[in-house]
């Protein structure tokens, strides 16, 4: 499989559409098959029931190998928010107990956090990176925020915003270093880019959408198997509690969005990902090296994140603002004269736009570029921001 070889370019949240795999026609050519031939309940003894049964079952093994999970450890859902907020509802915690969730995160990953505090009367202790000038999460600026009251912490992967990657390995080790504290990552803004190992992370939590990995809307989420039994099932009284789909799903996973998981999964190399990813990160890192390159020569430009291009320290999600232009202005200049889809705003991650980078109530300008974008695109970009700023 070539990854750089004729993609069209879809821009700021990816939905995949490519010559070269079909994707995008095989997804929901899997879907319409599922709406038309065995559109029914599952676990029924009658022939299309039994089908639909095998096809759920294969797109929740595809997403359980896919993050290296055991089975079990997996729920879909419809979309990484919902799950977040299951999540939350089914853990119990004393009053008294420390909760630490961070400011650099998208609100889904902050609100139900929030709301569980409040109903078990946690004390919540807020993570703010060292330096606004290229905000990061360290296990260093976690250590001060720690106590053996400390019971669950929550942070992005990699922030949505920023784009800069966070030693999510490092973190989990920190984090528990405190008996019986649990940790949860949003891996929504990551997962579009990189391999995913929850094993391999040690995290106890682990969430992200397969909308931004170039399926349809439906998300998961991981929990280890070491730690369900501090969940409290939400299902109903009669249903088995053993797997964390009995325990949290509530028939919330769309059976025929399932079906394209599979699809997905081998779309990434399957069962030998490592070279896939390997490529779409060398290629990410041409990318970005372009638009931040070009940011950089603008004395007028501050980016926000990360401003070295090594795939190793950021994905290709780049933000920036404009002294004294507005960060809508430009968007809306850009869109005048060309058909490049960019955004402007808080992206949902407004604690950090207000309270960490500063920003107005415009927030920032975020090009998403995506493995599927080219050189040229990224280097057509960059001349029509030459045309709209000053």
């Amino acid at each position: 499989m070539d990854l750089l070889n004729n993609w069209y370019f879809l821009r700021d949240l990816p939905l995949l559409i490519t010559t070269s795999s079909n994707l995008h026609s095989s997804n929901y050519g899997g879907i319409s098959k599922y709406l038309s031939n065995t559109n029914v309940q599952l676990g029924a003894s009658y022939s299309a029931s039994q089908q639909s049964t095998s096809k759920y079952g294969a797109g929740c093994d595809a997403a359980t190998k896919y993050m290296n999970a055991n089975p079990g450890e997996v729920v879909l859902g419809a979309s990484t928010t919902q799950l977040f907020r299951n999540l939350s509802f089914s853990l119990n915690f004393e009053a008294g107990d420390e909760i630490i969730l961070s400011k650099v995160d998208h609100e889904s990953d902050i609100d139900p956090w929030l709301d569980m505090a409040k109903r078990c009367n946690m004390t919540i202790k807020w993570w703010s990176p060292a330096s606004s000038v290229n905000p990061k999460l360290t296990p260093e600026s976690l250590k001060a925020l720690l106590s053996p009251k400390t019971k669950f912490v929550a942070c992005t992967h990699s922030s949505n915003i920023l784009g800069t990657i966070h030693d999510i390995r490092s973190i989990a080790q920190t984090v528990h270093s405190i008996p019986g504290a649990l940790f949860g990552v949003d891996g929504v803004a990551y997962a579009p880019h990189r391999q995913i190992d929850v094993k391999e992370l040690g995290v106890d939590f682990y969430g992200f959408s397969w909308y931004k990995v170039y399926g349809p809307h439906i998300a998961a989420l991981y929990a280890s198997s070491a730690i369900q039994d501090r969940l409290h099932p939400m299902g109903h009284y009669f249903n088995p509690t053993a797997t964390l789909e009995d325990k949290i799903g509530l028939a919330g996973a769309n059976y025929e969005l399932t079906q394209s998981i599979p699809l997905i999964v081998s779309y990434l190399g399957g069962d030998s990902p490592k070279p896939v990813f390997e490529s779409i990160a060398k290629h990410e890192e041409k990318l970005q090296s372009i638009l931040l390159t070009y940011l950089m020569s603008r004395k007028d430009v501050m980016i926000h994140g990360e401003t070295s291009s090594d795939s190793s320290l950021r994905v290709p999600t780049i933000s920036f603002t404009v002294a004294d232009v507005s960060s809508r202005k430009v968007v809306e200049d850009a869109e005048k004269i060309s058909n490049f889809g960019f955004r402007w705003g808080h992206f949902y991650s407004k604690r950090l736009c207000d309270e960490v980078l500063k920003l107005g109530s415009e927030g920032v300008i975020r090009v998403s570029m995506i493995h599927y974008n080219t050189e040229e695109e990224v280097r057509s970009l960059v001349g029509t921001l030459k045309k709209v700023l000053p």
